[in-house]
């Protein structure tokens, strides 16, 4: 299966997940939040530097459960204000 390339926006948005959970994180470590979450620190690591953008729906699920917020605060919060998807299209797994 070849993945097609994300767009602009689902960088940015990426970018902004990552940027959240950080805030979120607070003094907490990677290794504490990762593992409360059911996941690696490294994938934990991938998503917070905007390495892994398009995280499973269950994966940020989880990580917003873990750190507290709800799944309406992190699509808020994670989506660029003034972007919006290109041709109507959401693209992505979740976030």
């Amino acid at each position: 299966m070849v993945r097609t390339p994300l767009t602009p926006w689902e960088r940015e948005r990426g970018e902004r997940l990552g940027e959240l959970l950080r805030a979120a994180r607070g003094e907490r470590s990677m290794v504490e939040v990762a593992a409360a979450a059911g996941l690696s620190a490294e994938t934990l690591r991938k998503i917070e530097t905007g390495r892994a953008p398009t995280p499973a729906f269950f994966t940020v699920a989880a990580l917003a459960g873990a750190l507290g917020l709800s799944l309406d605060e992190v699509a808020v919060l994670a989506t660029p204000p003034d972007a919006a998807p290109e041709n109507g299209a959401h693209g992505g797994a979740a976030a």
